[in-house]
């Protein structure tokens, strides 16, 4: 017997899942599946377990379109609480596509495959796929992710969001310590990705201030290629 051995976490895993998801009315519908489901299988210390009791008591209180506000704001308008992990790495740069692919291939790997609407990054599925796997497994594939999630822990602590109990939940299935981490200022996604009048659909990103002069590359162009290419 491994007395160090990291205990089953499956039903957990998947509980994260859904508390992390977007609060609407299937979430709702089975919170109280999900509080069962944490104290059957006791994966987490008994005080993480309160916290988390604590977030599904306030979201199923909670007025289910002011939830709904609340979560978008928090998760959907800044990088420092993303949980598109792929953000906080890569952010919009090219290299984001390439990462996507692999993880995606990770996962058909296992036999699973994805809805239209999912990305392979995001939290929520890492924890799914997680869910799959055997406990020194899942603790295995979750570490390396530990330090993007204390980054992510850390921005919801100074926002005071109870949210903040599923990432340190996440953390301690890792066999990582939530702990707080020095965060740069966060920018909204909206304000870094703002078009400027005289430059539709490019990022402010690299430009100087309207009315100074603006640097400009000149690129040769192939005179061969002119076509559109797919």
């Amino acid at each position: 017997m491994d007395l160090f051995a990291p205990p089953e976490a499956r039903l957990t895993l998947r509980v994260l899942a859904k508390l992390l998801g977007y609060p609407g009315p299937e979430l709702h519908a089975h919170l109280p599946e999900l509080r069962e489901a944490l104290q059957v299988e006791r994966a987490l210390s008994a005080a993480r377990r309160d916290e988390l009791e604590a977030l599904i008591d306030g979201l199923a209180r909670a007025d289910a379109i002011e939830a709904e506000a609340a979560y978008v704001e928090l998760f959907d308008r800044g990088r420092a609480t993303s949980l598109h992990l792929f953000e906080h790495v890569h952010g919009d740069s090219r290299e984001r596509g390439p990462a996507m692919i692999d993880l995606i291939r990770t996962y058909e790997a296992a036999g699973l495959r994805f809805g239209p609407n999912e990305l392979p990054d995001h939290l929520c599925v890492l924890l799914e796929f997680a869910s799959t796997l055997a406990p020194r497994a899942a603790r295995e594939f979750l570490a390396e992710t530990a330090h993007l999630l204390n980054a992510v822990f850390s921005a919801l602590l100074q926002r005071g969001s109870p949210y903040a109990s599923a990432l340190g939940a996440v953390i301690e299935l890792a066999g990582e310590k939530a702990q707080a981490v020095r965060i740069a200022p966060d920018e909204p996604i909206d304000e870094s990705w703002a078009e400027p009048a005289a430059f539709d659909g490019c990022s402010v990103k690299g430009q100087s201030r309207p009315g100074a002069p603006q640097p400009v590359q000149i690129v040769r162009k192939n005179p061969v290629s002119q076509g559109v290419h797919a």
